[in-house]
């Protein structure tokens, strides 16, 4: 189980790593944006030099909160709730966050507590799998 933040704006951000091509690691806040139902990740291309992660789709238009934008698409691995998993990665201009998709709340059991200020983000095992 991963504990969240608060934003100041009542944002949901979580801690996760993103893991380069050589097995560096980089921690990252990054904002679950329940509206980003494409896909799992989405990183500012900038970000994407030091990761050093493959290219799999070139170009792929999409629909987001400011209108239609480009994405390339890579083959990325990160590290989610002490779990690492290789995704594809949506890499894009102009991002303001890393961004978690919505994507994840298929695999994993979001927890939101506003009143008491905690936010948990719990990956579920499937039924019979005790690892």
């Amino acid at each position: 189980m991963i504990n969240g933040r608060f934003g100041d704006n009542k944002e949901l951000f979580f801690g996760i790593e993103l893991v380069g091509a050589n097995n560096e690691k980089f921690f990252v806040e990054a904002l679950l944006d329940t509206g980003f139902t494409d896909g799992w990740l989405a990183i500012e291309a900038q970000d994407l030099e030091a990761l050093g992660w493959s290219i799999i789709t070139l170009q792929v238009e999409m629909t987001t909160a400011r209108g239609s934008a480009r994405f390339d698409i890579y083959e990325g691995k990160i590290i989610i709730d002490d779990i690492e998993v290789t995704i594809p990665v949506h890499v894009g201009e102009y991002l303001p966050e890393t961004i978690i998709g919505s994507n994840w709340l298929d695999i994993m059991r979001l927890v939101v507590d506003k009143p008491n200020e905690m936010l948990t983000l719990e990956m579920v095992l499937p039924e019979g799998d005790a690892t």
